[in-house]
C-alpha cells in the first residue's frame, strides 16, 4: 500500500480557484451596489439620514451586510454549502471588530475605516478559500 502523496495545485485548479475569487469579487459590487441602492433609497424615502460621516459604524456595517449577501447568493448559486458560504460572510465582518475600537478610539477617521475594511476584505477572503482548498479548485 502506498502512502498518498500530497497534491500540488494544477494549472487548472489554480485557475479554478482564481476565477472563483474574482466571481465573488464581482459578486461582492454587484451586493453592494445593488442592495446598497436599495437600502439608502427606502431610508431616503423615510426620511432616515445615514451618511457614512455621520453613522460610520452603521454604513460599515450595512456595506459588509450588503457585499455578504451578493456573495451568499453567488456562492450558493454555484453549489456551495452553508459552513463555507457563511466563513466567507465572516470575512466581510471580521474587519469591524478591530476597525470599530480604533474608529472609537480616534485612531482612524470614518474614512480610513472605509477604506481599511475593504483592504481587509480581499486577504481574509483568500485566507478562507486557502482553508478550503478543495471546495474551491486548488
Amino acid at each position: 500500500m502506498q502512502a498518498a502523496q500530497p497534491t500540488r495545485p494544477t494549472r487548472r485548479g489554480a485557475w479554478h480557484f482564481a476565477r472563483h475569487y474574482l466571481e465573488m469579487l464581482v459578486a461582492m459590487v454587484v451586493g453592494m451596489l445593488v442592495l446598497g441602492a436599495v437600502t439608502r433609497g427606502v431610508l431616503a424615502l423615510a426620511g432616515v439620514d445615514f451618511s457614512a460621516s455621520r453613522y460610520p459604524e452603521l454604513a460599515s456595517l450595512e456595506m459588509a451586510f450588503s457585499m455578504s449577501v451578493g456573495m451568499a447568493v453567488w456562492m450558493r448559486h454555484r453549489g456551495h454549502g452553508w459552513a463555507s458560504t457563511l466563513e466567507m460572510c465572516g470575512a466581510m465582518f471580521a474587519p469591524l471588530l478591530v476597525l470599530f475600537p480604533l474608529l472609537w478610539l480616534d485612531v482612524v477617521t470614518p474614512d480610513a475605516m472605509s477604506t481599511f475594511e475593504h483592504l481587509a476584505m480581499l486577504p481574509l477572503m483568500f485566507l478562507v478559500m486557502l482553508r478550503r482548498r478543495d471546495e474551491y479548485g486548488c
